[in-house]
């Protein structure tokens, strides 16, 4: 052989990781699947456990895990859609309200979110800037189909900017 070097699997893994999820920690990529309409990646959390969102206590009794599929921003004109496996966690606490709840994977899902962190923001900002009809038409161009209420609520679930004034008048 004519010094071909092959590289090691967990480096192309790891690589593809900081390629896809560049500003999320403790994710682990399973595979990643191709075609000519989609991007499938399988990625699970690699964290031992999770704090309860009802009381706060660290708990590692896994319950159960399920999948969970939510929408990415587009790579290369395909809809890129995240098979995460998420786990059920048991709380410690016997007195909680809440006796399971699922991990949350920090800068990329949140409760019942149907798309990831950085989709969600970017439709917010395609919102910001061009409102209902026109935010989803551009929304669709770059391959996300979204309507124009989701749009609007995305852009209303934003928070308030911080310096403005409750009358909508210039602070001095």
């Amino acid at each position: 052989m004519v010094g071909l070097r092959v590289p090691a699997v967990e480096e192309v893994v790891l690589r593809l990781k900081e390629l896809l999820f560049p500003a999320v920690a403790d994710i682990e990529v399973l595979s990643l699947d191709v075609n000519i309409e989609i991007v499938r990646v399988d990625v699970q959390c690699t964290t031992v456990g999770a704090a309860c969102p009802g009381c706060g206590a660290w708990s590692t009794r896994v319950h159960s895990s399920y999948l969970r599929f939510p929408a990415d921003v587009p790579s290369a004109g395909r809809r890129v859609v995240l098979r995460l496996r998420v786990r059920r966690f048991r709380c410690r606490d016997a007195v909680c309200a809440r006796q399971t709840f699922v991990e949350q994977v920090p800068g990329l899902t949140r409760r019942y979110g149907q798309r990831t962190e950085r989709l969600r923001s970017a439709l917010a900002a395609v919102g910001l800037a061009l409102a209902g009809r026109a935010g989803a038409w551009l929304a669709a161009v770059l391959g996300v189909s979204v309507s124009r209420s989701t749009v609007f609520r995305l852009v209303d679930a934003l928070p308030e900017p911080g310096g403005a004034c409750a009358a909508g008048g210039r602070r001095r």
